[in-house]
């Protein structure tokens, strides 16, 4: 009964507030690693993102006036790495923020030796346990990334605090997922700790949560970066996705 309910709820919000043909196209064209997906996954991407723009909520800050093709340039993003997942990976939030430029941040924490440290400075964009996401529109109008990185803390918070281990579906081995990722993982840190330049952005070595947020945003879009540095990082995130971003250019 409550399945039945649901899906009467989405079919009349995708009848009554559709995306106009001419935004959508502007919103495809304007994000290249929308290129690769096929008829039948342009579909399931225009329906997750019509619901995604009924549920969240966007706000201004600063004065920015968040218009209908910053919305959507969002909310196609966000629901490309829940494309074969589906929006209930998204429902513990509603609020999305979005601020002209980066924003002031403070944060606490506590160190090995019990010293409380409170941290300031700026930042481009934040997910908070609950919501809301906070973005910077100047860092997400120069390419695709910031979006992704974001939307992935979201997923692994689902477990709780972030840290890299998302909740796995049921046929992946939460020991094999934390043996690769932290392979690669401390692969990254002698590479950045000896100087060396990395394929992968070296803010990645900075804890297992970044290393999955910033490797997730290369696995939709730069997947021959990720599939070429850590092959093993980019198998598990097929499994975990449900998706194959490097099946398109191996193909074409």
């Amino acid at each position: 009964m409550l399945n039945r309910l649901k899906d009467w709820r989405e079919r009349r919000i995708l009848k009554q507030h559709p995306i106009r043909e001419t935004l959508w196209v502007e919103g495809l064209r304007a994000l290249p690693m929308l290129g690769r997906l096929d008829a039948g996954e342009l579909h399931q991407l225009r329906r997750l993102t019509t619901l995604f723009l009924h549920q969240k909520r966007f706000l201004g800050a600063g004065g920015l006036e968040v218009a209908p093709a910053m919305a959507l340039d969002i909310a196609l993003q966000a629901c490309l790495p829940i494309l074969h997942l589906g929006l209930d990976w998204y429902e513990d939030w509603v609020t999305i923020i979005v601020y002209p430029d980066d924003f002031l941040a403070e944060h606490e924490y506590t160190d090995e030796h019990g010293v409380v440290h409170v941290e300031r400075g700026p930042r481009s964009g934040e997910a908070w346990d609950q919501g809301p996401v906070l973005l910077s529109w100047a860092e997400v109008a120069q390419g695709e990334g910031l979006v992704l990185h974001e939307f992935a803390h979201t997923l692994d918070m689902r477990n709780g605090q972030a840290n890299g281990m998302p909740p796995l579906h049921a046929d992946m081995s939460r020991e094999h997922w934390a043996e690769v990722m932290s392979e690669a993982f401390e692969r990254l840190n002698t590479a950045v700790d000896r100087g060396e330049e990395t394929e992968i952005d070296p803010y990645a070595a900075s804890d297992p949560a970044e290393f999955f947020a910033v490797t997730s945003e290369y696995f939709f879009a730069e997947p021959q970066t990720l599939w070429r540095t850590f092959p093993k990082v980019y198998e598990q995130f097929v499994r975990f996705y449900r998706q194959d971003p490097m099946a398109a250019y191996l193909s074409a």
